[in-house]
């Protein structure tokens, strides 16, 4: 891992050099020239395009079913709601029913919700190690799975579905996709770019190390919660 320093040119000169290296040597490797050769770049991209996916599942009915039944299986709790307004009370009845107490760390990006029924108030940012609740929202899921899909970026930040042990997550039903291959294609129909951290969940963290026996919570949160908004979602999800 290299530590890059803003204020210092020459660390960014030796990160540079370094790069470079590192690229000479695996072009080398590949008995490929070791400076890039007109038109290599374009044969790549084309390359993507022209690259046939392998063999998909079949079709679903409903998508968002299928994800909340899979959710299920990986061991996560699952809410429905009728609209995003209806999230912070999802919430705090999932605390009380839990008896769950703390100050939740929720996403700065989902600060313009009206958190009052949420019953304690929030604190915007990044959970620290001594936070016991993370809510975030999600930028996809993949039903055949039952998985999140997480892009970290500044008012996203990947710690909250990491460090606390109850996290809740909140999905709207037109950003669950079937595959995960559909996951990486709608991130590039959607026009975001690639982030610094793609994060794959699926249920808990869990561990089987220890006399192949199931502990769940050590890597990570013991509880994962999702609420899932009907609205934007077709067929039987449609308001």
């Amino acid at each position: 891992m290299i530590f890059l320093n803003s204020n210092s040119s020459n660390d960014d000169l030796n990160t540079d050099s370094a790069r470079a290296e590192i690229f000479k040597r695996i072009r080398t490797l590949q008995s490929r020239p070791v400076e890039r050769q007109p038109g290599e770049v374009a044969k790549a991209r084309q390359y993507i395009e022209d690259h046939r996916r392998g063999p998909l599942p079949k079709p679903v009915d409903d998508v968002p079913a299928l994800f909340i039944q899979r959710s299920k299986a990986m061991l996560c709790t699952v809410h429905e709601v009728a609209d995003l307004t209806d999230v912070p009370a999802a919430c705090a009845k999932y605390l009380d029913d839990n008896k769950l107490d703390g100050q939740p760390a929720v996403w700065p990006s989902l600060k313009d919700m009206d958190w009052r029924a949420l019953g304690r108030d929030p604190r915007f940012g990044a959970p620290s190690g001594d936070d016991l609740i993370g809510v975030s929202a999600v930028a996809y899921a993949v039903a055949e799975t039952g998985t999140l899909v997480f892009a970290s970026q500044a008012d996203e930040p990947a710690s909250t579905h990491l460090l606390p042990e109850t996290h809740i997550a909140v999905v709207r039903a037109d950003q669950v996709v079937h595959t995960m291959e559909e996951a990486f294609a709608r991130l590039r129909e959607d026009g975001r770019a690639m982030p610094r951290a793609l994060n794959f969940v699926s249920g808990p963290s869990r561990t089987a190390d220890i006399e192949q026996t199931i502990v769940l919570g050590a890597h990570g949160p013991y509880r994962v919660h999702l609420i899932v908004v009907k609205t934007g979602a077709k067929g039987q999800y449609n308001e």
